[in-house]
């Protein structure tokens, strides 16, 4: 590979997404459709597909089996886990999310959508919207996926019908009123023969949109980070043990919102210390401007006390501070949420301890509906919770970052991850 060619694809923007989709809807289908169309596929795993389609005798490739890697998933012929898949175009580089269907894989969905630019949710052509449809839109709303493409797939067995489309299409933009949702775009697919996924199709004259890949490579994701409010939270200090480097002090870390300059005056949470930066270090040298999401190395002009989990920010964009904290919360563990039990709260670098006071109400993912006074809070479940934390957090809304606006719960006794939260 020539120094030239690695040097542009490690400065190609990466776009992230999901899929989400009933069971059966063709997600497996599509991604690998995506890859084998996009040339994204090596031969020898083409022959691999080839060899396990021949062993379900249905007479011809089966593309779904490029994601579908566990052995029970593929005996069932569904996705269970979240499957991750690499792959580029000349113009990005992707990584996808395959994420299950079924209702109780909601923590899975909520993991492999969470930190997503773009999520696909899809629709088979022949049933419509239904109750899935609905809570795959609801929780890609929850974690503020900025942009939404549905996919309305096995439009082969619609006769490619421009009339279902279009009736889908509205039935989706009516739920989508009752969501905060901003970007949304429609594409007639069919993931089994290709139409419309990355090349056009021929089937469907009346469709003069994009297809989908064009809209992965192009839709713009560069606006999707804040890049006002300032967010860098210190993941190491650095203190060289060479001689010529004696009086260095470094904060390595990655920006999750806003631009650092050089010079910049900076204030260091929670003592409140203020300095002015010194250096900005990356792998390659000084720079004088870094942004997010980039990992980088601070030196300030003040030898001031800072370690891992402080927070460092400039004046322009404060964040909230609190001990009660207000989030929605998706459960993960089969072992239920305890009212008044303690965990550990991870908050970007910084490691906490909290108490979970209250269950304000559940979510109800397949009609919107809260449950008001169930405190039960179990797998697969979403409620909006209080907790009090053991010290003051610094945060920003969900909303507003969502990295600075994001926790994951730990149990203490089995160090486990047991739930994901986006502060309100």
């Amino acid at each position: 590979m020539s120094e030239d060619f690695s040097k542009g694809y490690l400065d190609m923007e990466l776009l992230r997404f999901t899929t989400a989709g009933s069971v059966d809807d063709g997600k497996s289908t599509l991604i690998g459709r995506l890859l084998y169309d996009s040339k994204a596929i090596f031969e020898d795993q083409m022959e691999s597909i080839e060899r396990a389609s021949l062993k379900t005798g249905d007479g011809e490739v089966n593309l779904a089996l490029l994601t579908d890697g566990l052995r029970a998933e593929r005996e069932q012929g569904i996705t269970i886990d979240v499957a991750y898949r690499y792959f580029a175009t000349p113009k990005r580089k992707f990584i996808i999310a395959d994420t299950p269907g079924h209702v109780q894989y909601t923590r899975n969905m909520v993991t492999g959508a969470s930190t997503a630019n773009v999520a696909l949710i899809l629709i088979d052509a022949r049933n419509g919207v239904i109750e899935q449809t609905l809570r795959h839109a609801f929780i890609a709303s929850l974690l503020q996926i900025p942009h939404i493409i549905v996919c309305i797939n096995k439009m082969d067995l619609v006769d490619f019908k421009e009339e279902t489309f279009e009736k889908i299409k509205n039935d989706f933009d009516n739920i989508a009123t009752k969501l905060d949702v901003h970007d949304i775009r429609f594409v007639p697919i069919s993931a089994k023969l290709g139409d419309n996924v990355v090349d056009r199709s021929k089937n469907m004259g009346w469709y003069d949109g994009p297809t989908l890949l064009y809209l992965l490579e192009n839709i713009h994701i560069a606006s999707d980070i804040n890049f006002d409010d300032a967010r860098f939270p210190v993941q190491y200090v650095i203190r060289p043990m060479k001689d010529e480097y004696h009086d260095y002090r470094g904060y390595a870390g990655r920006i999750e919102g806003g631009v650092f300059h050089t010079g910049d005056k900076v204030k260091v949470l929670p003592s409140g210390l203020t300095s002015k930066i010194k250096s900005i270090d990356v792998f390659e040298g000084h720079v004088e401007e870094a942004f997010a999401p980039q990992s980088i190395t601070l030196s300030l002009e003040d030898d001031i006390d800072i370690s891992r989990g402080d927070l460092i920010i400039k004046d322009n964009g404060l964040p909230k501070s609190g001990q009660d904290i207000e989030m929605m919360m998706c459960w993960f563990h089969e072992k239920p949420m305890v009212l008044g039990g303690k965990y550990t709260l991870k908050h970007t670098t910084n490691d906490l301890r909290c108490v979970i006071r209250d269950v304000n109400y559940k979510i109800d993912v397949n009609t919107l509906e809260h449950i008001e006074g169930d405190k039960k809070v179990g797998l697969n479940d979403i409620a909006k919770i209080t907790l009090k934390t053991t010290k003051p957090l610094y945060y920003d809304s969900y909303r507003k970052n969502r990295k600075t606006g994001s926790v994951i719960l730990i149990d203490e006794a089995t160090n486990n991850t047991v739930a994901a939260g986006m502060i309100l």
